[in-house]
């Protein structure tokens, strides 16, 4: 190593960038870059040569260990993945709830972010089967919280099962924000765990809207159990360095697309 701690060789740093994403499931190139202290495009070239061995699966934007359709992230994992991406998502997606309205969030980091963006919101009932969402959301006086029922997964901080469908059924919202593992135009939200995403489809069944929170390392990646069609996909939320081409098919198959551009890249 330097002395400033920069690897000093491209073997040392692709065995660096190859312990990240072991560790975090999935990461961000920008992420990887300020980790290695390196330019994206160095990380990139070193994530292809990492691909070449088998060892790395490059996704539009980031990197992940191959063979990830039925892998699911623990919270942590997913906290330190696209951060800013996420918060920019929030913000915008907040413009979409309005006061006197009645919205479901579903589990996930991003929905997380997006309940602190509704703190000051009048009126405002959020259902919801993440306990971190309604921990947000505890405090604010403007805004009820209704929790499902269910068994707690821990990985997810989120209840589901049998118990947590049957308390979502009758309820009728506007709009439902989820989030997942992965956004494609063939099969819409998709995420790894059948528990995960039979609650997810009970929580969309509520709303007259489905809106899906999907960074640019989600776009374009296929998981094992499909959420959400894309047909009924009403608005999908994203950053500004996800896919176009598979923004514009989605698009084209009537989804209304939001990019949030991220602050750093604004005047580029």
């Amino acid at each position: 190593m330097t002395e400033d701690g920069k690897p000093a060789f491209a073997a040392e740093r692709r065995e660096r960038i190859l312990e990240l994403v072991r560790a975090n499931g999935a990461m961000a190139l920008r992420d990887i870059a300020t980790q290695v202290r390196a330019s994206e495009v160095t990380v990139r070239r070193d994530v292809r040569a990492l691909e070449a061995e088998g060892l790395i699966d490059r996704r539009r934007g980031g990197a992940a260990l191959p063979g990830r359709l039925g892998h699911e992230q623990s919270y942590a994992q997913k906290t330190r993945l696209a951060a800013p991406e996420k918060l920019a998502i929030a913000k915008a997606a907040a413009q979409l709830v309005e006061d006197d309205d009645a919205v479901v969030l579903g589990a996930g980091s991003t929905t997380e972010a997006l309940a602190r963006e509704l703190i000051g919101r009048q009126n405002l009932t959020v259902v919801t089967n993440s306990l971190l969402v309604a921990q947000v959301l505890a405090g604010a006086p403007g805004v009820d919280v209704v929790m499902t029922g269910g068994s707690l997964r821990g990985s997810i901080l989120a209840l589901v099962g049998t118990a947590a469908e049957q308390s979502l059924a009758g309820l009728r919202v506007h709009r439902a924000f989820v989030s997942g593992n992965g956004v494609t135009a063939d099969r819409g939200l998709s995420t790894p765990n059948p528990a995960v995403a039979s609650v997810d489809r009970s929580l969309v069944a509520c709303a007259q809207e489905v809106v899906v929170l999907a960074d640019h390392t989600k776009v374009g990646v296929d998981t094992m159990v499909q959420t959400v069609p894309p047909e009924h996909i009403a608005h999908l939320v994203t950053d500004n360095h996800a896919d176009p081409e598979v923004l514009m098919t989605l698009e084209d198959m009537g989804t209304t697309v939001y990019v949030a551009v991220l602050e750093i890249d604004r005047g580029e």
